[in-house]
């Protein structure tokens, strides 16, 4: 017989065994996992510097698979080396009551490991991390918002809402390779954000506006911050309203929050941030903020990127032309500008083109976007140089093309980049 905390070693096992299945309750382990997926060696050459994170993970499989020595040693140096981490230290706690006492639920926050909702938001965390460990994308497919990105945009950040994950991409002539990719914590409300106050993340195809260094910020929004766009053209035709929307990272005394604790922003650890931080240009570097990515193969993306390439080379030729009907064809009569609509517009086109002799027009620094959500949306942003016999301009413009009820594709906006 057992007295005081001593408990039997069918005890112990039971216990483990216990927490096993709470852990597997909480993951909800799929199966199967979905064709796409990395291979254990893609995995392994990312360049992830997310030791920690992995660390973790290996932990669960421990847990998992009964290994529940190999499981406490991994955690309890977890702790050792990011005590900050709170999960972490969640499930630390668990392998070391699973020895010595009865076991609830993941968490037991009946025996005081921390309240209820604490408990929650830390179970949300741990499904997160562990969906994504159960996805992580191949090298052969790609977010299908990016269908064409210009070669002088050396790096993409896309997150996933849904997810609750951030992907920075590297671009070499047009080819997409996954750099990293990184837990991040979004709005309080989820998506997609409407209105000043909503605490929730928009989503749309913005960029980065500037770096602010965190000497220059509070305390909360630790390593530094990067804000966006927000609103954008499409946001405020739509009458969404707002400011203040970043990615940063976390309070000095917090490793990671959990999956919905923002105001709007999308933070990451502050690990994290300093790893994507040198690889954003302020002004340059596109952040895709999606509900859930469409992941496409390649090879996919890259079709849709020569017909549309195709499409806005058919725009640039009947400009060339000097033939304004042909020219004004590719508008929608919904069209509009900064600062005036479709008539307006034609007006002022069919005004101008009584005055040209010739006209040539030089793209270059094309990206086409697909809007997330909005799957007959494409954003394209392009360098234009425009040369004529009476005028000349070099600018950075973006349209708008929208796949009307005829199937045909027309600009809807057009205006500076």
């Amino acid at each position: 017989m057992n007295s005081g905390n001593n408990i039997s070693t069918i005890d112990v096992k039971r216990q483990m065994l216990w927490l096993t299945l709470s852990l597997s309750l909480v993951l909800n382990t799929p199966t199967q996992a979905n064709s796409g997926l990395a291979s254990i060696q893609e995995q392994e050459q990312l360049q992830h510097q997310n030791l920690s994170e992995d660390q973790l993970i290996t932990t669960l499989q421990d847990i998992q698979n009964q290994r529940f020595d190999g499981a406490l040693e991994k955690i309890e140096s977890l702790v050792q080396k990011n005590p900050k981490f709170k999960l972490a230290q969640l499930i630390y706690a668990d392998l070391l009551l699973a020895k010595t006492g009865p076991i609830n639920d993941f968490g037991n926050p009946l025996l005081g490991t921390g309240s209820i909702s604490d408990i929650n938001k830390l179970k949300q965390e741990a499904q997160a991390r562990w969906r994504h460990h159960l996805s992580h994308p191949g090298n052969d497919i790609v977010p299908g918002n990016l269908i064409k990105i210009a070669d002088n945009t050396k790096h993409i950040v896309i997150v996933d809402l849904s997810r609750s994950r951030l992907y920075l991409y590297a671009n070499d002539n047009g080819k997409l390779s996954l750099v990293t990719d990184h837990y991040v914590s979004i709005g309080k409300n989820g998506a997609i954000k409407e209105r000043e106050g909503d605490k929730k993340t928009p989503i749309g195809v913005y960029h980065v506006t500037e770096f602010l260094a965190p000497d220059k910020l509070p305390d909360f929004y630790g390593s530094g911050a990067f804000p966006i766009n927000y609103p954008n053209v499409i946001d405020k035709l739509a009458g969404k309203t707002g400011y203040g929307i970043w990615l940063h990272g976390t309070p000095l005394n917090t490793y990671s929050r959990s999956p919905r604790a923002s105001d709007g922003c999308v933070t990451l650890s502050n690990n994290d941030f300093l790893t994507i931080k040198p690889l954003i240009t302020p002004g340059k570097t596109p952040v895709i903020i999606t509900d859930s990515i469409d992941w496409q193969a390649t090879q996919v993306t890259t079709r849709i990127g020569d017909e549309f390439d195709a499409i806005l080379e058919g725009w640039q030729q009947d400009w060339q032309s000097l033939d304004v009907d042909r020219y004004l064809s590719h508008y929608s009569n919904g069209f509009r500008s900064e600062t005036i609509d479709y008539e307006r517009w034609a007006s002022h086109k069919r005004r101008i083109g009584k005055n040209k002799s010739f006209i040539n027009i030089d793209l270059s620094e094309v990206s086409i976007f697909v809007y997330p959500g909005q799957n007959n949306l494409r954003i394209v942003t392009f360098k234009q140089n425009y040369y004529s016999n009476n005028y000349k301009q070099s600018s950075h413009k973006q349209q708008h093309w929208r796949q009307e009820e005829d199937g045909t594709w027309r600009i809807i906006y057009e205006g500076p980049a």
